[in-house]
Order: structure tokens, then sequence, then C-alpha cells
């Protein structure tokens, strides 16, 4: 009997060591699943995941920017949770003192923090991959290149001096890892949207393309930033149009140019041959001088009807302007403002 009150024993002992051992092995295992192992200066980090990343790319990044407590924890869940063959780009948003287990659901999921693209004040193709390029991973080159592909410009129904009038400037959410072609076909949607029956109505009572009405804001959007002068500039240009009158818009000199330092226009530029030179070809240029904003582009659309011809700058700089229904009411408010320009010795 007492000996097997002693095997009893020795089992219950053996049994107790497992379970203790069982136990420290389960709480090992808590510890590297769900205890805390993002540690950042902040409440919350965003982190890139590029393309190209296999899952050491992404491991190091996180432990080179200090998001990650313990690489070999990290490694062991991501092993078990078969992340290593599932890596997702993206941009994540990561909140401070989170688990591996927490982590590695938020990379897997693909549920990517979205950015905000906005563009404004745009001149050329160039201008727009560059800015565009800063939110999104897409390099500019990639955008550049789809602009001056001649496939890509006919597709989206334009042509090479008039694609860039497909971009509203906006504000806009996209993905981070969004590429240069879904980019594109993002803002043909938007533009679609943009010209809706109403618009496209008001085009037409003009005799205008949308194209042409981006053309014409874009002059506009370049002579003032004034919202409430805009539709009269617009009329100015419209009338000019109507009665077979060159617009001479110095913006679309500077344009030709291409030389936006330029702050006043002199004989030398207004002989540059360019088919954006507007005192030396009539009617409007091939395409737009800029990506004209939207208030400018309603302003062509509602723009107001009067009897000016010519228009000059208010030499009080305010960024107002002073109109005129005759050239010699035009040579005064012009002589006004050239006086002004030499007292404050602005040459060029």
């Amino acid at each position: 009997m007492a000996k097997k009150n002693k095997i009893i024993k020795i089992i219950l002992l053996a049994i107790l060591i497992l379970l203790t051992i069982g136990a420290y092995k389960f709480y090992d295992y808590y510890k590297i699943i769900y205890k805390p192992n993002v540690k950042l200066s902040s409440p919350n980090k965003y982190f890139y995941i590029y393309s190209n990343y296999n899952f050491n790319d992404v491991k190091n990044n996180l432990v080179k920017n200090h998001i990650i407590i313990n690489e070999n924890s990290f490694d062991w869940v991501a092993e078990k949770k078969h992340y290593k063959k599932n890596i997702k780009p993206g941009r994540y948003l990561i909140k401070n003192n989170i688990s591996n287990n927490e982590l590695i659901n938020l990379l897997r999921s693909g549920e990517q923090s979205p950015v905000k693209v906005t563009f404004n004040n745009v001149r050329t193709i160039e201008q727009l991959s560059g800015k565009v390029s800063k939110y999104l991973e897409c390099d500019s080159t990639q955008i550049i290149d789809l602009l001056k592909d001649p496939k890509t410009i006919k597709k989206y129904g334009f042509n090479k001096y008039t694609i860039i009038s497909m971009f509203i400037p906006n504000t806009y959410e996209f993905y981070w890892n969004t590429s240069a072609n879904n980019f594109l076909k993002r803002m043909a949607k938007e533009y679609k949207h943009f010209w809706n029956n109403k618009r496209k109505q008001k085009a037409l009572n003009i005799g205008f393309t949308q194209s042409q009405v981006s053309t014409l804001a874009s002059i506009v959007e370049q002579e003032t930033h004034k919202n409430d002068e805009k539709p009269i500039i617009a009329g100015v240009y419209i009338n000019r149009l109507h009665k077979g009158i060159p617009l001479q818009a110095d913006p679309t000199v500077i344009y030709a140019a291409k030389d936006f330092s330029i702050k006043r226009v002199l004989k030398k530029h207004l002989q540059i041959k360019s088919p954006y030179n507007t005192y030396l070809n009539k009617g409007l240029p091939p395409g737009p001088i800029c990506i004209p904003s939207i208030s400018s582009i309603d302003a062509v659309l509602n723009y107001k009807k009067h009897n000016y011809i010519f228009f000059c700058a208010k030499e009080d700089f305010s960024g107002y302007h002073n109109f005129a229904r005759t050239l010699a009411e035009h040579n005064i408010n012009a002589r006004k403002y050239q006086q002004r320009l030499k007292e404050l010795k602005i040459y060029k």
C-alpha cells in the first residue's frame, strides 16, 4: 500500500511539474504574441511598405524606424500567422503599445491609411508629376512618361497640348501605393464627374469645347487671384475672340518663354515664336498654360457680359485691374501702371 501511495505521489508530482512547465511555456507564448512589442515616441506613426518589399525588408525597416522592441518575437509570430509570404504594400498607421499579433494583423490585412493628394498652382506636366509623387509611391518620371505617351493621351481623349486639362485641382484621397496608371484613371473619372451636364451645356452655349474652357480659364487664373474679378476678365477675352482681336495675354508670353520668374513682359518677349504667344497668334493657345482652379473654370462658364476690350493691373498693386472699352482709355491706365513699376524699379 505504501509503495502504491509513493507511486501516486510521484505521478502527481510529475504532472504538477509538467503543468508548471506548460504554464510557463504558455505564458512565454502569450507574451510573445500578445504583450506590447511596439514602442513609439508618439501615439502613432505611419509605416510604409513599398511594392517590392519582402518580409526581411519589412522587418528591417520596423527595426530601423524604432517601431518594434523585439525583432525575434515579431519574426516568430509572423511565421505562425503566415505573414512572411503575404506582404501587402501600403501606408499603415501603427499605434503605440500594440502587440505582435495586432501589428501583424494590421499589416496582413492591407487596411491602409489613405493619403490626401492636393495639387494647385501647377503650370506644367513636370510640376504636376513632381507634386503628386510627393504623396504617392509612384515616381514622377512614371507619371510624366504616361502623360507624354501618345497612346495614353489618345485613350483619354486629349492631345499633347490639352492633356493637362484633365486634372481638376482639388484634394483627393488615394492609397499611397497607387500606381501612375491608376492615378490617371482616377483623375479621368474625377474629370468626367466635374464636367456634369450643366457645365457641358454652358460650354456649348459659349461655343467652346471643355478643353477650350480650361485653356481660357488657365489664362484667367494667371491674370488674377481675385475670384470676384475672374468673370469680368473672362468676359474681356471672350469679347476679343468674338471681334477677332488677338488676346494679347501676357501670361501666355511668359509660358512661351518658359521663364516663370518674369514679372514684367518686355517687347523682346512679345517676339517669341510659339503657338502660345497670343500677341503673334489669334485665338486661344493650343492648350492650358497652367492647371486652372475650379473658380477660374466656372468664371469662364459664367463670364460677365460687358463691352470691355482691355484691362490693366491697377497701379496700387491691389491685385485688381482697371478695365477699358477703348485703346485711349487703356493707354491712360497702362501709363499709370508702368510709371508705378518704374518707381519701384521693376524692369523684368
